[in-house]
């Protein structure tokens, strides 16, 4: 296995100077829901197992971008918890020098019989997929009658000391935006983080998704909650927080469509089969399992990585080009 060496200190950056040191890592394509935004009825183009990167081979990919300073990980799909003993692929990467922050995200369909392996295992945190408290319009969004277990996942996840917790919910005009207070009183009650974030124009299904700026909700979540910025780093990623008067509750907003981010990005993401996407709006991407099943020794790994990393493009292209990625979300790995 890789040590964590010098050169980890100095970081690993794009050819734009941006410091990448959070990888989202796809553990299978799967999923047993069919959320609107994301995949469509009747797929059935997923990638055959003998393709997808083995436990081992994960745990050499992780370890090679810990050595070259990427601290952040998350285990992704489609649905991570679909793929068979996950627990121990959390446990053997929470064991990896440079790993400092091992999380999940999920639809929370599976997460009540898994949430208290998980955490013994050495994940410390969650992102949970919830775009409705209505369990009829959940059974809209996601394509089956879902919500119970939704709620029992998260129930779960918060026993087992999982924290934080943030709660996603994607803004669908039309489908969602009435129950955004309701989901904002529901989160801050329960100790969780309402994060809301823009649909991504990501294949047919993203590009019809009734997209909805969070600017024309935000501002009555401010007036009901008293809500105000907030300076606190949550995780690392691009969401801005705010939070109510007593500090306890947090909101997150996350705009990758109407005020992008790209200027100050930090993550890539790796497939099931080993593919490594730079962009979500960009078709960049670099084949990592090649290298790994015809024996390239830890050199070469991360050599591979560090020449992916400097084709970083700059910007996404979704407002400009919106049919340009014609690839699902669950196929490019969260």
């Amino acid at each position: 296995m890789i040590e964590p060496r010098t050169m980890a200190t100095a970081g690993l950056h794009d050819a734009y100077g941006r410091r990448i040191d959070y990888l989202r890592l796809s553990v299978t394509d799967r999923c047993d829901l069919r959320c609107s935004y994301c995949l469509p009825k009747g797929f059935d183009g997923y990638a055959e197992p003998e393709d997808w990167l083995t436990f081992d081979e994960i745990a050499r990919v992780v370890a090679a971008f810990a050595s070259l300073g990427v601290q952040r990980f998350r285990l992704t799909g489609g649905e991570p918890l679909m793929r068979r003993r996950l627990p121990s692929l959390v446990e053997r990467l929470s064991a990896i020098g440079g790993v400092r922050d091992l999380s999940l995200s999920t639809n929370g369909t599976q997460l009540a019989r898994h949430a208290a392996a998980l955490r013994q295992a050495g994940l410390t945190r969650l992102n949970v997929s919830l775009d409705s408290l209505d369990k009829g319009c959940m059974r809209e969004v996601t394509g089956r009658d879902s919500l119970d277990a939704v709620i029992a996942g998260l129930m779960a996840g918060k026993a087992a000391g999982l924290a934080p917790i943030k709660l996603n919910m994607v803004l669908m005009r039309g489908v969602n935006d009435g129950e955004v207070e309701r989901m904002a009183a529901f989160c801050f009650e329960h100790g969780f983080i309402l994060r809301l974030i823009e649909v991504m124009p990501m294949g047919e299904r993203g590009r019809n998704a009734h997209y909805l700026p969070v600017s024309a909700v935000l501002p009555g979540l401010i007036a009901r909650f008293g809500l105000a910025p907030s300076a606190r780093e949550l995780g690392g990623g691009p969401a801005r927080y705010w939070q109510t008067p007593d500090g306890q509750g947090q909101l997150g907003v996350i705009t990758p469509i109407s005020q992008h981010f790209c200027a100050t990005c930090n993550r890539v993401r790796l497939s099931v089969e080993g593919t490594l996407y730079l962009c979500l709006g960009q078709e960049d991407k670099v084949a990592l399992r090649p290298l790994l099943r015809a024996g390239c020794d830890d050199a070469e790994l991360c050599a591979a990585i560090v020449a992916a990393i400097r084709r970083k493009p700059e910007k996404h292209h979704f407002v400009e080009a919106p049919a340009k990625i014609v690839r699902f979300m669950s196929q490019t790995g969260g």
